[in-house]
């Protein structure tokens, strides 16, 4: 594919050959596209300055634009377990990015219920074109064994930290990368995300011909280091716009394309040609469902696993990708667990802007309200569907909970304007840490030893999410 450059034609169907008939299409067709550690900050239409991102503006602007959405947690896979299960990670299945062999990372259980599964019960196709992270080939928690119809992609996300990786997944068959091989040099092969993409446009057109409603699951490895990007215009439009500090990684050796990060000589500009790439991915994608005559009746939504990395040489300080908030990827602080998330369908979502406070586990129930699929209890989530309606009687959440189990382990809730942050669990520092979101955004502000029973009230809800998995240990026994 020698990084073509995809937006010099879209190479769409004819509309009117391939629209499908809208008597048959009751139910609305779902692309949600999830970026990989994306930033509350890294978009124009939350504050991004250095760089535009005009396509996913657009659904802002024709949607609903949430600024209190937080993610299931602060690393991708239990994120990802947290949003695919409806359930917070003191619940879910998978609690931490822990890598098995020979390719992948813990699955998810044979008797988890997904939103792939309650989609497909009610007639839908479904489809996802990126990273997975939850159950190597094979495993119970294999894309195929959680209810997708279609996967291509990277199966195992520590093999994703390579943006010219020697093979993909399509479904269980194991593709070569044959101009991927390590006697190439790196970087004139084939660009994964744009294979992935490719697959994901087909996907459209072939759920076009056959007629049936479809969910695509569109979690892109964009703009998780390593920064690389093909030589194309988009780079040359960046090169010499920013200072640089060239990045030095790993680019030989036993961790060349199996998790380790490519030198960068231009990691800013890289980094905003990344996003770049990725919004027009999202133009590309509204543009074909036009094309099919499926737009108007396709929600869309977008958003973001965790927190900006600092990884391969990004600096999301530089970009201010965490924007006003405290923290990065693997802090529970805000720009840790804080995400941008927008939900587009014009005609039937209001457009503008929430402040409502959600979480990841709450798109299963709303899939499921939206949907009608069968009703199953074991999810902490709430449907937002009377929210992106318009219409009163919304129901809110108590709390939200988040636990990570890295760095000695991590804690916290948030509970109206209160945040409570437990550190260092493990170690030999443990803490608590109170902050007032409303007054004291930026959690700068200590108040746990003004406020001892706030902490007590908070610490109670703490104990009671968390139920403890053998798999993934977080609290020493006399907690």
């Amino acid at each position: 594919m020698k990084g073509r450059l995809l937006w010099l034609a879209s190479g769409a169907l004819a509309a009117a050959s391939c629209a499908t008939d809208k008597a048959d299409r009751q139910m609305p067709n779902v692309v949600f596209i999830l970026a990989d550690d994306l930033g509350w900050g890294d978009l124009s239409c939350y504050g991004q300055e250095r760089f535009e991102t005009p396509n996913i503006d657009a659904l802002a602007a024709n949607g609903l634009r949430f600024t209190q959405c937080y993610s299931g947690t602060t690393v991708s896979a239990p994120s990802r377990s947290c949003l695919v299960t409806g359930t917070h990670s003191g619940h879910t299945a998978v609690r931490g990015n822990v890598e098995l062999p020979p390719e992948g990372q813990f699955p998810l259980p044979e008797d988890s219920r997904t939103f792939f599964d309650d989609l497909k019960s009610v007639g839908y196709s479904t489809g996802a074109f990126g990273k997975w992270g939850l159950g190597g080939v094979g495993s119970t928690g294999d894309p195929g064994q959680q209810g997708i119809d279609t996967f291509f992609g990277f199966n195992c996300q520590l093999l994703a930290h390579s943006y010219y990786p020697d093979h993909l997944w399509d479904n269980d068959s194991r593709v070569e990368l044959e101009d991927n091989r390590d006697d190439i040099p790196y970087g004139q092969g084939t660009y994964a995300p744009d294979m992935i993409h490719e697959k994901a446009l087909e996907f459209l057109d072939n759920r076009a011909a056959d007629g049936k409603p479809f969910f695509l699951w569109y979690p892109t490895t964009i703009p998780h280091a390593e920064l690389i990007v093909p030589e194309d215009s988009i780079i040359v439009k960046y090169r010499g716009t920013y200072p640089e500090k060239p990045y030095k990684g790993i680019d030989d050796g036993p961790y060349f394309r199996k998790g380790g990060y490519v030198s960068q000589e231009y990691p800013h500009a890289t980094f905003a040609a990344m996003v770049s790439r990725l919004d027009t991915y999202v133009g590309q994608i509204v543009e074909r469902l036009k094309e099919l005559g499926l737009y108007e009746n396709t929600i869309i939504m977008f958003a973001s696993d965790n927190g900006p990395h600092r990884e391969g040489g990004h600096d999301p300080d530089f970009f201010n990708s965490n924007g006003p908030w405290r923290g990065y990827k693997r802090d529970v602080y805000e720009g840790g667990i804080r995400v941008p998330m927008i939900v587009s369908w014009p005609g039937h979502i209001r457009k503008g802007e929430t402040d409502f406070m959600c979480s990841f586990w709450d798109l299963m129930p709303t899939l499921r309200d939206l949907t009608g699929s069968a009703p199953y209890e074991n999810m902490d989530g709430i449907s937002l569907l009377r929210l992106l309606e318009g219409k009163k009687g919304q129901k809110e959440h108590d709390f939200l909970y988040f636990e990570f189990q890295e760095l000695n382990g991590r804690q916290a809730v948030r509970k109206g304007p209160w945040k409570l942050v437990h550190m260092d669990i493990r170690g030999e520092s443990p803490r608590f840490e109170l902050y007032n979101l409303d007054s004291d955004p930026g959690e700068t502000v200590d108040l746990a030893s003004d406020m001892p029973e706030k902490v007590s009230e908070l610490r109670t809800i703490m104990r009671e999410s968390h139920v403890p998995s053998p798999d993934f240990p977080l609290l020493p026994e006399e907690y």
